[in-house]
């Protein structure tokens, strides 16, 4: 998961204030978030996925990670065609934004199948680097 950041999460107590107050704030506030993705025959947890609606862009943006070993078997463009189709239809969103790097090309692969297109770059105040942004539609 080496492109979505470090949260400075080194124990349980960080790891449950982190979900408390980013990942469960986020369905008390928006009524979506992200969810756990697991293997379907196993139910092993392999990432997540879901939505985000971060304060620097109009509309919510899809996110997804997962560990390097369930890389190349389809579970996340699985699992985010069900998020996306979610976000059609209850959510109603008219768009959805995606981020990624540009060293990412996994990611922007996995966005191109989904249908996004690039659209440009975003530069949040608190990195370095510009993302790159996609739209879908």
């Amino acid at each position: 998961m080496e492109h979505i950041g470090d949260r400075g999460i080194i124990s349980l107590t960080d790891a449950a204030a982190y979900i408390e107050y980013s990942l469960l704030a986020s369905y008390r506030e928006r009524g979506f978030g992200l969810w756990m993705v697991s293997v379907k025959d196993t139910n092993a947890p392999l990432g997540i996925c879901g939505f985000l609606k971060r304060d620097y862009l109009d509309a919510p943006d899809i996110g997804f990670a997962q560990l390097p070993q369930f890389e190349g078997f389809g579970y996340m463009l699985e699992a985010c065609r069900s998020v996306m189709d979610y976000g059609v239809s209850p959510l109603n969103f008219p768009k959805v934004l995606a981020l990624t790097t540009s060293d990412n090309v996994r990611s922007q692969r996995l966005l191109s199948k989904l249908g996004f297109s690039e659209i440009g770059t975003v530069q949040p105040s608190n990195k370095e680097t510009p993302f790159l942004l996609f739209s879908n539609p």
